[in-house]
Parts: C-alpha cells; structure tokens; sequence
C-alpha cells in the first residue's frame, strides 16, 4: 500500500491545502520577481537588500521556481498540494538551519543574511502547517476524512454503516 492510498481524495482540507501553497507562492513570487528587477549579480555571498532581506540572482531564481511549484500545487489541489506543502516547508526549514551555520562563510552562496534565516524558518513553518492541516494530529476528530480512512471498523460504528475496505494493491 502506498501512501497516497490512505489519502481521501475529496474532502473540504483541500481548500486549506491549496490556499496555503497559494499565498506561500505569491509571496516567493513577487520576493523574487523584486529579486530580478533590482538586476543582482548570481552569486554576489554579500548580496542586495530585497525588501529587508538580503538577495541574488540565484536566490531569486530559486524563490521564483519554487514559488510557481506551490502555484502549480495549488492548481492541482486535494493530497497533491498537501504533500507538497510538507516537502516544501521541511525544504525551507532544512535551508534555514543550513544558512545559519554559513552565515559570514563563502559557502553561502545565496548571500543569506539573518532575516533571510529567520523568513525561511517563518516560511518553512507556515507551509508544513498548512499541508499538515487536518492530517496529522493525536486526536483527529471522527468526522476527520483523514481518521475515517485510517480507522474503517470505528468509522463505521460511530456512522452506524459497513467499513470501508482499503482496495489492495495493483
């Protein structure tokens, strides 16, 4: 059984699921599409202010990619986008304990600054919240899609109906 098999497909998460990677792109976009305008050299470790973080050519290319993915995961929707939210948001918090043992180093060749640092701490968190919304929690409440599914023989006492089997794998 794969992973994605234990996901509901449908269910009203979805909204949160896409909103989340909605707003999370837009802000990636437009840091790195300010990025671009400034016209910043590629791999400048000093780097440019950028609307009060410090920024290259790389990190705004980086910021503009990742920011269409989580627009293109929103489109998309449903467990797509919730899956992505998590790896994205574990990507971001991954980045910022990176640039935080670089910082002042020639290895940091985005030109991360602190407030670089501490937004994509912030940024990591905000995504993974968001694709983790409603999915991953101790006490998950039964009318949960996520507990229905992971949970048949409950379910179906607590909605007086018969389980709901898993389909076996292909």
């Amino acid at each position: 059984m794969k992973l994605q098999d234990e996901l509901p497909v449908d269910h009203h998460l979805a909204t949160v699921y896409r909103a989340g990677a909605a707003l999370c792109g837009g802000i990636l976009l437009v840091f790195g599409g300010l990025g671009f305008a400034s016209a910043l050299s590629a791999f400048d470790t000093s780097g440019d202010r950028i609307a009060g973080m410090t920024s290259n050519t790389s990190l705004s290319v980086i910021s503009v990619v990742v920011g269409l993915g989580l627009l293109a995961g929103a489109a998309v929707g449903g467990n797509f986008a919730s899956s992505l939210n998590i790896l994205v948001g574990g990507l971001f918090l991954l980045s910022g304990f990176y640039h935080l043992f670089v910082l002042d180093r020639p290895a940091n060749f985005l030109g991360f600054g602190m407030t670089n640092v501490v937004f994509s701490f912030v940024m990591g968190l905000l995504i993974i919240t968001f694709g983790m919304y409603g999915r991953v929690s101790s006490k998950l409440s039964h009318d949960n899609p996520y507990w229905r599914r992971r949970h048949p023989q409950e379910a179906a006492e607590v909605h007086g109906r018969r389980p709901e089997l898993p389909s076996s794998p292909k």
